[in-house]
């Protein structure tokens, strides 16, 4: 499929289309539930040099399709940064071609990009990133305000999310006023407020103790399990073999790609 460079995915009727195709699918329930899962994530020799030669990513090739859960794993330098920020469209590569829901980014201009961006995919750091004073709904609503949504939708989609993540006695609490823990997971439904078909977590467990970096995990796992494609960036060893698929990254090269080897209990 050849994507025009002026499309904005949210006004483009053929992504609503599809997505009115999958609920449908849903709701059917003679429909074929064996149907292949298709590709959120597809990247084909993608290499990103810097100046003065430094390659950062070296050929890589990785798909991912809807619904999996899974680690990208690497030391400090590995390139999982890069991965990151090409994967999100958050920087383009050098060479190679990169495919998110189903659009070759090399051919989109940077404010479709930003748009599909918006629309496609959710994002989750380790330092949460949310604004002070003002209260946890808000921030959530907050990573709508390019959805084209009036502030009522938001708002109420906000409050939607935030039920999700367990939050949603804390609705009106500022960032203050919450654990590490709560705030991780007002991040979390900052990125799935607006139903991504992908979910980026970047070391979301960093500056969390342990029992709230188990829930976090806890939480993840429970999206995966209703619905949402996820991929956790880290160098915690630990984490990555606790989930479903492990992407091992060295040296900007994927070094091995593992799969089902997480006992990981539904």
């Amino acid at each position: 499929m050849t994507t025009d460079p002026t499309w904005d995915p949210t006004t483009d009727p053929m992504t609503d289309a599809t997505t009115d195709a999958t609920a449908d699918a849903k709701a059917d329930p003679t429909s074929d539930a064996t149907a292949p899962a298709h590709p959120v994530v597809e990247l084909i020799g993608v290499t990103k040099e810097y100046p003065g030669g430094v390659a950062a990513l070296r050929g890589v090739d990785l798909t991912v399709t809807a619904g999996e859960l899974l680690a990208i794993v690497g030391p400090s330098g590995s390139g999982k940064s890069t991965l990151l920020h090409i994967v999100g469209t958050l920087d383009r590569p050098t060479a190679g071609r990169v495919r998110i829901a189903g659009h070759d980014i090399a051919a989109l201009r940077d404010r479709a990009l930003s748009a599909l961006r918006s629309r496609h995919v959710g994002f989750v750091f380790q330092s949460f990133h949310l604004v002070p004073g003002i209260s946890a709904r808000a921030n959530v609503a907050e990573g709508l305000l390019y959805s084209g949504l009036p502030r009522a939708e938001r708002l109420r989609r906000a409050a939607q999310a935030l039920d999700r993540v367990g939050l949603g006695d804390r609705m009106d609490h500022r960032p203050h006023e919450l654990s590490g823990g709560q705030k991780q997971r007002v991040a979390i439904a900052r990125a799935v407020a607006g139903s991504p078909d992908l979910l980026l977590a970047d070391e979301p467990t960093g500056a969390l103790d342990t029992a709230s970096g188990e829930s976090v995990m806890e939480l993840l796992r429970e999206l995966n399990q209703d619905g949402a494609t996820i991929a956790v960036i880290t160098h915690d060893q630990e984490i990555a073999a606790s989930l479903p698929r492990q992407v091992r990254i060295r040296d900007g090269e994927i070094v091995a790609d593992l799969r089902d080897h997480a006992g990981v209990t539904s």
